[in-house]
């Protein structure tokens, strides 16, 4: 059992040393962590503990720092972490942390550290950028509520009655697009929140080389609402205001449509009796599937079929491509009570089927084909979102994108492949590469259809189409929880309207 956490106060120099002393004696690696300052972990020969007239100091250095604090209190102390109370510049108290490295939940005080150096980074880029603002709020805590990542660090500065949100993506983050959907979630939050104060608008710090993707996006956000500025930074802290009218163009392919070979219609025939499915793929081939799990599809003029290992079909096991075909269904089936791995193997695939055959349901202007999967595609193929890319009967094209799931970014997601799809458009590509045959394609931008079970929307996804440019006409579609059994529409909403 572990012992509970302690706090103290006003104890003498003798007895905070001698707490430090027990902490670092019981801690297989120790490190030292100031607010904004890099971990520095503590060895026998880099460090310093000196008492004089009542007066403790610690000294600690490696081959870039030296840091002198003069310790004057313990604020918690506990297994592992040892919070310390130190002097800084001008006499100013502040917290100093001893930690175990050693222990599991050093990790997230590692992190921590890392963030907190970057956000004082960020403290020093708005100040550059912004002379005449005063930075009164300046975080990189989660704040899971309101939906706010640590992974970027937030601001708000003010002037006046006026104020600016401002987020920053560290160099190390994961996805430094991702800056986008907090960067609106906190603007819209701050304006929420700050009623006294006009919140203008939003500013977005990114790595220098990885800004491109974030610019693209903003430029398509709605200027008259708020004011969108994007910088970037250097590894040497330097930063520049970026002009959104030079971020390049889109990194986007149109591969042109090869049309299905007639091999196998037999088969395909007797397959789709047991319940599958064909989807013609844009490169000629055919996918054969089961509510989305794909079992088969045909290279050149064979089938290869399996699961896992595919092997190729010969009237000699057609036997069990139909028993695989119909384990599959029934495996699938979503009267089925028990939940196996492959009932729950991909939903989105699954709901793509659902959508697929049940589209005058989603959407009674849409014709039933041809619908395409993935076109335009994305670099890697792979995304969190499944798209389909269907036209009305006027000519216009709809995107239709599928997720089964809540996912934050969505909206920010969707505006990807309208940016797409609309390059290609405006360059009349579409029926030049082989793609709706026959159809007399409009010129005028796609339509967006956000697809998804009614109850896995992410609540920020108002919030964030707020700041859409009304260019871009989106509609989310909510479905009745047993989808999977049949399509029933419980909302749609046009933009940022909210569910009644």
């Amino acid at each position: 059992m572990k012992p509970a956490a302690r706090r103290a106060s006003s104890r003498s120099a003798s007895e905070v040393q001698a707490a430090i002393e027990r902490f670092l004696k019981a801690s297989p690696k120790p490190a030292l962590l100031e607010p904004g300052e890099e971990l520095l972990q503590l060895h026998r020969d880099n460090f310093v503990l000196d008492s004089r007239n009542a007066r403790l100091t610690i000294q600690a250095w490696d081959e870039r720092r030296n840091l002198v604090r003069r310790i004057i209190d313990i604020r918690h102390e506990s297994r592992g972490r040892l919070e310390l109370v130190a002097e800084r510049f001008a006499r100013k108290p502040g917290p100093l942390f001893l930690i175990d490295l050693a222990r599991p939940a050093a990790q997230d005080w590692e992190r921590r550290s890392t963030r907190l150096v970057f956000r004082e980074q960020f403290r020093q880029f708005l100040s550059r950028e912004f002379p005449g603002w005063k930075i009164t709020e300046l975080s990189a805590e989660q704040d899971l509520e309101h939906s706010l990542s640590p992974a970027f660090p937030r601001a708000l500065l003010r002037k006046g009655a006026i104020g600016l949100a401002a987020v920053a993506a560290p160099p190390d983050v994961v996805d430094p697009s991702g800056i986008l959907s907090f960067g609106l979630i906190w603007l819209d939050y701050l304006r929420k929140r700050e009623r006294r104060m006009a919140i203008e608008g939003l500013m977005l710090f990114l790595p220098l080389g990885k800004e491109r993707t974030t610019c693209l996006r903003v430029a398509h956000l709605n200027t008259s609402v708020a004011r969108f500025e994007v910088f970037a930074y250097s590894e040497e802290g330097y930063t520049a205001r970026l002009d959104l009218r030079d971020s390049g163009n889109l990194d986007t392919t149109l591969e042109v449509r090869r049309t299905p070979a007639a091999f196998h219609q037999e088969t395909f025939t007797r397959l789709e009796a047991l319940g599958a499915e064909r989807v013609e793929l844009n490169n000629g081939e055919a996918s054969l599937r089961v509510r989305g799990v794909e079992f088969a599809h045909t290279s050149g003029n064979e089938i290869l079929f399996g699961l896992t290992d595919r092997v190729a079909l010969r009237h000699q096991n057609l036997a069990e491509l139909e028993q695989l075909a119909r384990e599959l269904a029934r495996m699938r089936s979503p009267h089925r009570p028990a939940r196996s791995d492959l009932y729950l193997r991909n939903p989105e695939a699954w709901l793509e089927s659902q959508v697929r055959a049940n589209i005058e349901t989603i959407d009674a202007t849409l014709l039933r084909y041809p619908i395409y999967g993935q076109v335009p595609a994305f670099a890697g193929g792979e995304r969190g979102v499944l798209d389909l890319l269907a036209t009305d009967r006027s000519g216009r094209l709809a995107i239709l994108e599928l997720k089964a799931s809540s996912d934050i970014h969505l909206p920010v997601q969707a505006l990807d492949y309208w940016m797409r799809v609309n390059w290609h458009i405006g360059r009349r590509e579409f029926g030049a590469h082989g793609y709706f045959p026959g159809i007399d394609l409009r010129d005028a931008p796609p339509r967006i259809l956000v697809i998804g079970p009614s109850l896995e929307f992410h609540p920020t996804t108002e919030s964030i189409l707020g700041y859409f440019s009304p260019e871009i006409e989106i509609e989310r579609i909510g479905l009745a929880l047993d989808w999977r059994k049949s399509m029933h529409v419980m909302f749609r909403l046009r933009g940022a309207e909210r569910p009644r």
